[in-house]
């Protein structure tokens, strides 16, 4: 008997080894995780407009910091505790995401959304960006040499490079500028035309249709309740009529409802599956180009459920559409982009003077 149990002892030990081993392993791949997102921006904090550097009052208990912004009479701090991730959608019909040569064939971004996680209030923050959004984008020539930078679509930037990284990291520096060199921590590209099997792997969308688009898809009506499948969800997010004059405001608000039913539906299906999320990031990992890892997924998969998220926690950076020549273009309002950045990433600070 005491020969069973000394066997019995050295298992249970060895299980529980094991265990442990597994759960401080996994513990690990998510504290690395952290890290490598945290190093990945290249910029520490956005470079908001000048800031007063004045004379602190003798009363004044809390010192003035070189990175504080004034702004409408307030003081605010930048948000070190949030990570932020550029989601593009490429105009691209291939479904497997290949290179391209250099030059201006890398697919331009149809749509784009900042993903904000707010790690200090645990929320989720969402800013949609036009595509035709007007502001500073880098040309380079065939052999990938820079060129100039002119103001264009922002939606152009990706269109250079090779369709790979190197696209996504234009595209994450035009962002980046245009939002006060905001820190990006990560970013994945999709080609639009993988959206169906993206749709489905969360198991369709909710959304009550916002525009007819009975042209493409007899049943896209305006007004209807759709679960949207397969080809439908493709259909919803991408077409558009070119004709009707500021077509693509009406798209992206279709692509803000739509991210907000996909973004429900990878919470509901994480709250049943703790493991949905690197499930569904490994699926489709030939469909997308991306800068996270795994570690990196399975370090933020916790909060998809447990951070909190509502429609009105997505935001459209507003503005004005008009057409130049051939092409429309979207002018940014500023103020509201500058509203956004403080509202989003900033947070007040006690302070007076």
């Amino acid at each position: 008997m005491r020969g069973k149990g000394r066997v019995f002892l050295i298992v249970w030990a060895s299980l529980m080894t094991l265990i442990v081993i597994g759960l401080v392993g996994f513990e690990m791949v998510r504290i690395f995780g952290k890290s490598n997102l945290s190093s990945k921006s290249a910029t520490s904090t956005p470079m908001m407009a000048p800031t007063d550097y004045e004379e602190q009052p003798a009363s004044q208990e809390v010192a003035w910091q070189s990175d504080w912004v004034r702004y409408n009479g307030e003081v605010y701090d930048y948000n070190e505790d949030i990570t932020t991730f550029l989601i593009m959608g490429i105009d691209k019909t291939d479904e497997v995401v290949t290179a391209v040569p250099e030059g201006d064939d890398g697919g331009q971004a149809d749509a784009l959304f900042l993903l904000v996680l707010d790690n200090r209030k645990g929320a989720i923050k969402v800013i949609g960006i036009n595509r035709n959004s007007m502001t500073d984008v880098d040309f380079y020539d065939e052999y990938g040499r820079y060129q100039t930078t002119m103001v264009a679509q922002i939606a152009a930037q990706h269109a250079f490079g090779d369709g790979m990284e190197k696209s996504c990291e234009y595209q994450v520096k035009a962002v980046s500028n245009m939002f006060y060199q905001l820190p990006i921590h990560g970013y994945v590209a999709i080609n639009m035309s993988a959206i169906p099997t993206v749709n489905d792997q969360v198991g369709g969308v909710d959304v009550t249709v916002l525009e007819d688009l009975t042209k493409w898809d007899k049943s896209l009506k305006k007004g209807k309740d759709v679960h949207l499948e397969g080809e439908q969800a493709f259909t919803y997010i991408k077409q558009r009529d070119t004709a009707i004059y500021g077509s693509n405001d009406a798209r992206l608000e279709r692509q803000k409802q739509y991210l907000n039913g996909f973004i429900e539906a990878v919470r509901e299906n994480s709250a049943e599956d703790p493991g949905f999320a690197v499930s569904l990031f490994k699926s489709v990992s030939d469909m997308m180009v991306t800068n996270i890892s795994v570690d990196e997924v399975s370090y933020l998969a916790p909060y998809i459920t447990s951070y909190s998220f509502d429609p009105s926690d997505i935001k459209v950076i507003e503005g004005k559409t008009q057409k130049t020549g051939k092409f429309e273009e979207f002018i940014v309002d500023e103020e509201d982009l500058y509203q956004t950045i403080i509202d989003t990433f900033y947070e007040k600070v006690d302070y007076v003077g």
